[in-house]
């Protein structure tokens, strides 16, 4: 083998700042003003939820030095799919990836592990390209206008990232270039010459995503499929497989031509992959959609895999015959998650090379399955280096919206920066998205199913039994108990509370076992069933007329019930976070938990918060959407953003028609006539 190349570095110097979750152990005062937020507060404010309270380890609360793996605890690192930058993520990414992670996250730090959460954007490759000639603009500048976009996204819906990194840094070259060098020195790598569509016009080998045509799939035709994949069947594709293929820059028809490039070796690391995914797959209790994926692609046999490209943009190939080459996004793209661990501390390897004492969880949509379970750990186990290898992995299937499907590249859906201009609260769309999460299958995102969960759920079930316990609590005297919790009788003497003690714990311990699973939709239904047991128990016998006729019973019933309150506010963290913070101030109390401790003492309620300790002002926690609301975003949100663009330009020609304005009109008329989805190299020339 030719000895390999320094390593040489293209990749900008910037590093993304860190979008942290800020834990405390913060008193009272900390608390309640970090939770004085309203469910109509404006994106800047929401964001900053993030910031709630936590029973996290005091050494991490305690000071803002990067985590490390700590002796004695459950380290867990959690990566989230690095969300490609091209584009705005829409709803069903998000769900998809980064939030679901975020949950799970979340419910770590809460438990006391000691929890890493990692993402970035995915900044390399093909499609930066191609947006950067959309956008008549350069490859860096797109990364970063996008980085800040989805940044911006993920801030307002209250992701607790530890670090939110970028794949276009210094440490991705290195890390990257590293890696590769120890596969070459096992001899895990192949040459082999590849027919690669030309494209004479443009004087360059056309990528992948710079190819579209028919897919060549039977049964499927689907005639914008890309050269690495087709969107409808989900085949992965080369693009010289591609019927009727088209250079996506300029629309003509390529040529082929011979060009040189590297493969790993796939089957030569067959044996040890199968070991690895036989028992990870079980021990980790992998999503049943990942496992079926997986065993899809090892059925067909492994094959060599190419890893490089005819690129400018990307990490370059540290090899003399290839340097004028770079990896291929698929092989840099999940080392993305080490080099942004290594952007956020120098003892990155105590992370990614410690799989005693470290726990890898992966959260994706299916597509990105492969990826993870064949190729990123094909690559990890060819260096010969002791890599924290993934145990669990989370896949959903896809989220749709309405009718159709989310789609970035046509515009369809709800996307990322559209939520925060509905004025409908984030906890609201974190809710509805985890409630509706595609689990074992796909789901559909519908704006009266929005609505109806809002109602039922929300503002009938949770919302409604918190308002009763506070709100009563906080009656004057000869009504209420004056804003303090009541002392109560003897437990023992009631019969009634202590079975609903017991089922509060059995559903407690049922939330932790799916959480510990990663069935999230299972732990929320769980939280959601604490409420609806809670408004029953407030009713049997009603504990208004209890007040009358049986105060000291009363009594009980609502400080089991503020317990309860309490208990849902940990519950519901990790996954309306604004919510609890809310909560707590209404409480007044001062940190979220899910310790052993409470999780014991959640089958006993009335032990939770303690007599006579004054709670806040008690206020609804969620406001219902109207049918006018449904009416009014269905038809906002209808078709691509292309075609949102042309209805509010055509609005606002006809108001200046109407108005008079024949300059603005004029201006509007020309907007509306060259408006176009696509720039072109003619359009630029």
């Amino acid at each position: 083998m030719a000895t390999t190349a320094a390593i040489v570095s293209s990749s900008p110097p910037e590093t993304a700042a860190t979008t942290a979750a800020i834990v405390s152990s913060s008193p009272q005062e900390t608390a309640a003003t970090t939770a004085a937020i309203v469910s109509s507060s404006p994106p800047e404010t929401a964001a900053t939820t993030a910031a709630i309270v936590s029973s996290s380890p005091p050494e991490t609360a305690a000071s803002n030095a990067p985590k490390i793996p700590l002796a004695g605890k459950r380290n867990i690192l959690i990566t989230s799919a690095l969300p490609y930058v091209n584009n705005v993520p829409h709803l069903g990414n998000i769900i998809g990836c980064v939030l679901s992670a975020d949950v799970y996250a979340r419910y770590c730090r809460n438990r006391g592990y000691n929890a890493l959460y990692i993402c970035g954007t995915d900044e390399y490759g093909t499609a930066t390209e191609t947006k950067a000639i959309e956008e008549g603009s350069s490859p860096q500048e797109i990364c970063d206008k996008y980085h800040a976009i989805h940044k911006e996204v993920y801030e307002w819906f209250d992701i607790s990232f530890d670090e939110f990194g970028r794949t276009s840094s210094p440490q991705q070259t290195e890390v990257c270039q590293a890696i590769f060098k120890k596969l070459w020195e096992n001899d895990f790598f192949s040459e082999n010459t590849m027919q690669q569509l030309y494209c004479d016009r443009c004087e360059r080998f056309l990528a992948d995503r710079l190819v579209e045509g028919n897919c060549p799939t039977p049964g499927c035709n689907y005639d914008c499929a890309r050269g690495d994949q087709c969107d409808k069947c989900g085949k992965l594709l080369n693009p010289t497989e591609l019927l009727e293929p088209k250079c996506k820059v300029c629309r003509d028809t390529p040529c082929i031509r011979d060009t040189n490039h590297l493969f790993i070796e796939l089957p030569k690391l067959k044996d040890k992959l199968e070991e690895y995914i036989s028992a990870t797959s079980a021990s980790g209790g992998w999503s049943h959609n990942a496992i079926q994926i997986t065993n899809s692609w090892l059925r067909e046999g492994l094959k060599p895999r190419c890893i490089t490209r005819d690129l400018k943009w990307g990490v370059p190939v540290p090899h003399e015959n290839f340097k004028d080459k770079v990896f291929y996004v698929w092989f840099d793209a999940p080392i993305g998650y080490v080099s942004i661990t290594a952007g956020y501390t120098a003892e990155w390897e105590k992370w990614w090379k410690n799989p005693e004492n470290v726990e890898l969880y992966q959260f994706m949509g299916k597509d990105n399955v492969p990826f993870h379970t064949v190729m990123f750990p094909s690559t990890l186990l060819g260096t010969g280096e002791s890599w924290t290898m993934m145990k669990t992995i989370s896949v959903t299937e896809y989220l749709n919206y309405e009718s159709g499907k989310f789609s970035k590249s046509k515009g369809v859906g709800v996307f990322g920066n559209d939520v925060k201009d509905t004025n409908i609260p984030v906890e609201v769309w974190r809710y509805y998205l985890l409630a509706n999460r595609p689990e074992g299958s796909d789901t559909k995102f519908e704006w009266t199913d929005l609505r109806d969960k809002l109602k039922g759920e929300l503002v009938g079930n949770l919302g409604n039994f918190i308002n009763r316990v506070l709100k009563f609590i906080a009656k004057g005297p000869g009504e209420g108990y004056e804003s303090a919790i009541p002392v109560g009788r003897c437990v023992d003497s009631h019969p009634p509370t202590k079975d609903f003690g017991c089922k509060i714990g059995k559903l407690v311990q049922e939330y932790v076992d799916a959480m510990e699973k990663v069935k999230l939709r299972e732990a929320l239904s769980k939280a959601m069933e604490i409420s609806s047991a809670g408004n029953k128990y407030l009713e049997d016998p009603p504990y208004y007329k209890l007040y009358k006729t049986d105060e000291p019973t009363c009594a009980l019933v609502l400080k089991t019930s503020a317990g309860v309150v309490y208990l849902l506010a940990c519950l519901l963290e990790p996954f309306i976070p604004s919510f609890s913070v809310k909560v707590l101030t209404q409480l007044n109390w001062k940190c979220i938990s899910l310790s052993d401790d409470l999780v014991e003492r959640a089958k006993r309620p009335w032990e939770i918060l303690p007599p006579d300790h004054k709670i806040g002002i008690p206020s609804p926690l969620f406001k219902k959407m109207e049918d006018e609301d449904v009416t009014f975003y269905t038809n906002k949100f209808a078709g691509s953003q292309s075609d949102r663009k042309d209805r509010k330009l055509k609005a606002e020609v006809a108001a200046a028609k109407k108005g008079g304005k024949s300059s603005k009109k004029e201006k509007l008329e020309k907007a509306a006539k060259t408006n176009t989805k696509h720039i072109n190299l003619e359009d630029r020339k």
